[in-house]
């Protein structure tokens, strides 16, 4: 994996599935569900190496840590990393105090590296929450720029601001939506809203045009679907003077259901979400 900022998991099972020469058997499907094999093991392999602490993974992104960084560094064996995996991954086991249940080798889930009911569940769960945080980010990438606009500003209302100016469809110059603390805009400071559906991620340059619209006693928000690089980060960060926020999907998803009893039906209607509860796993 070599994206610094992560990589959705589909596309990451995508291109190690284009990088090497599948087995009949893992090319092969299970026969209740059309599922392809390699896809399935691949998964179950990373929670050895999420909970040895080498892999992050977030709503469907998949991060290596520091620790996963140094582990390829250091053992070039492929078996022999996988080996220390799952050591890691057993010992952490051993430090909840539960015994694990071994799966039914009759279902779909792959017990060829020790598959575990627990397993099984944590790869449904990551499943689950890749799939809805894929359709959600699809269908917020596909919208109306004036839409997802639309949609920010009901956000700020929701959350006790006031949107006084939201772009109307063409040129913006790049600012989309502009809001106050109180109802008569009086009160500093204004904040100035720039809104992104692109999928790819804002870069540095991106994030520095931005802040030549925020003055020093204004409040700058960039909403970016495909979220921030690393430099553009860094960058906002790194202001003195400029008040910067950045809202990636997963930000703009928190704020979303933290605030959705305070959104108007109209403003629902924008992104309706239902919630659906899974046991999470431990």
């Amino acid at each position: 994996m070599d994206a610094t900022e992560g990589m959705q998991a589909s596309i990451a099972l995508a291109r190690l599935a284009e990088s090497v020469t599948l087995t009949e058997y893992e090319a092969g499907v299970y026969p209740s569900s059309g599922v392809r094999r390699f896809e399935q093991i691949v998964r179950f392999a990373t929670v050895d190496c999420s909970k040895a602490g080498w892999l992050v993974k977030q709503r469907g992104i998949w991060s290596l840590t520091e620790a996963g960084r140094a582990a390829y560094r250091s053992i070039k064996d492929p078996a022999a990393f996988y080996k220390e995996a799952v050591r890691l991954y057993r010992e952490w086991d051993a430090s909840r105090g539960k015994p694990t249940t071994p799966v039914d080798e009759s279902s779909d889930v792959i017990v060829e590296n020790g598959g575990t009911i627990e397993k099984s569940a944590q790869i449904t769960f990551e499943q689950a929450e890749e799939q809805a945080q894929n359709e959600i980010r699809t269908y917020l990438s596909s919208i109306n720029p004036y839409e997802l606009q639309q949609l920010v500003a009901d956000l700020l209302k929701a959350m006790g601001y006031y949107p006084s100016w939201v772009s109307p469809p063409g040129p913006d110059g790049g600012l989309d939506i502009v809001a106050h603390p109180d109802p008569l805009g009086t009160r500093p400071p204004r904040i100035k809203v720039q809104v992104k559906r692109n999928a790819q991620a804002v870069d540095e340059s991106g994030l520095r045009a931005f802040l030549a619209l925020v003055n020093e006693d204004d409040a700058g928000l960039f909403v970016a679907i495909g979220g921030f690089t690393k430099a553009a980060r860094d960058a906002a960060r790194m202001q003195e003077r400029r008040k910067i926020t950045l809202i990636d999907l997963d930000r703009l998803l928190e704020l979303w259901i933290e605030h959705y009893a305070k959104l108007d039906d109209l403003a629902r209607e924008r992104l309706p979400l239902t919630p659906i509860y899974f046991l999470t796993p431990r």
